[in-house]
């Protein structure tokens, strides 16, 4: 299983001041030297954290695999097609919202997403979809051309008792099983942890675990370094074996 770590929220520390610092970029480099398999960052309209400079940087720079997470808009689009990062995530976004809020709705614009997947194809960019683990969104995203599904892991995350842990992640354990029984990558993300990764990662359909507000949060007290390699053993721990090809 695969490690790709989110890197926007150190982008989010360094425009509170405006400044130059933190670079977004460096840390991108110091987790691929502590065994990230790759590297996520979601540029927005409002550029709130990640800058145009920060991912052309991240392109050119990182040796692992980018993951661009966008909103499927023409302005977002151009930039991707011109970048060609390895993966494109297509997420909903709102203005207001602290984080991204939930799952997007493929099936509300087959139309629009067929020609958002073709349009990268065409470039050799693949494309996941960050959906609820709803089957019916799967097959949708299958339709359209999508390569991946990443899950939105939101509600297990936030699960409040067992009983809802448990069906949370059972949610998560059959749409990953579902999705790649029809041929789609399968990836996971959103409210990951320290304490909860182990029984996500031990899902073996899920091919990589998208994570950044942890990691980063544990790095203010560790170092980025040590908290990616703090994270990649509790993965190690599910029972499977890091390799680029799990």
């Amino acid at each position: 299983m695969n490690l790709n770590v989110n890197i926007d929220h150190i982008a989010t520390l360094r425009q509170a001041r405006g400044g130059k610092g933190p670079d977004p970029v460096a840390a991108a480099l110091i987790a691929e030297l502590a065994g990230a398999t790759g590297i996520v960052a979601h540029l927005r309209e409002d550029r709130r954290h990640m800058q145009d400079r920060d991912i052309k940087l991240l392109r050119e720079t990182i040796q692992t695999r980018f993951d661009l997470e966008m909103a499927a808009t023409e302005e977002i689009i151009k930039i991707a097609l011109e970048l060609k990062p390895e993966l494109v995530t297509i997420v909903p976004e709102k203005r207001l919202e602290l984080t991204t809020e939930g799952g997007l709705n493929v099936s509300g614009n087959i139309d629009k997403f067929t020609k958002l997947c073709n349009r990268m194809h065409e470039k050799e960019i693949e494309v996941s979809f960050f959906i609820e683990p709803d089957l019916n969104q799967i097959d949708v995203c299958r339709k359209v051309g999508a390569n991946m599904v990443e899950l939105h892991t939101g509600s297990f995350s936030e699960s409040k008792s067992e009983s809802e842990f448990k069906t949370n992640l059972k949610k998560i354990s059959q749409a990953a099983n579902y999705a790649h029984s029809i041929g789609l990558d399968v990836a996971a993300g959103h409210g990951l942890n320290y304490v909860n990764v182990v029984p996500v990662a031990a899902i073996a359909s899920i091919k990589e675990l998208s994570i950044g507000h942890s990691i980063i949060a544990k790095a203010v007290f560790v170092g980025i370094s040590e908290a990616v390699k703090d994270m990649l053993q509790l993965i190690r721990q599910s029972g499977f074996i890091l390799t680029e090809d799990n």
